[in-house]
């Protein structure tokens, strides 16, 4: 039980983090500054993989917010 707390409290961590991510793409977009959308498309891909990859999220929901994270930085040019 205490070590199921402890991965619970990292992956309350790493999934915040995640969002946050996912939150800095979505202000870039609206700002309107593609070079910062693609650096922060670049650090929340790395982030949702490796979520993906730990389970923490669904390998195929990992995969889709990807997909469209970079549909909507690619649909600001």
């Amino acid at each position: 039980a205490r070590q199921d707390e402890k991965i619970r409290q990292q992956h309350r961590a790493q999934k915040s983090t995640m969002r946050t991510a996912i939150k800095a793409v979505h202000t870039a977009i609206a700002a309107g500054d593609k070079a910062a959308a693609n650096e922060a498309l670049k650090g929340a891909t790395s982030l949702l993989a490796r979520a993906g990859r730990k389970r923490m999220i669904h390998p195929s929901q990992a995969s889709r917010r990807v997909s469209r994270l970079n549909a909507s930085v690619k649909a600001m040019a």
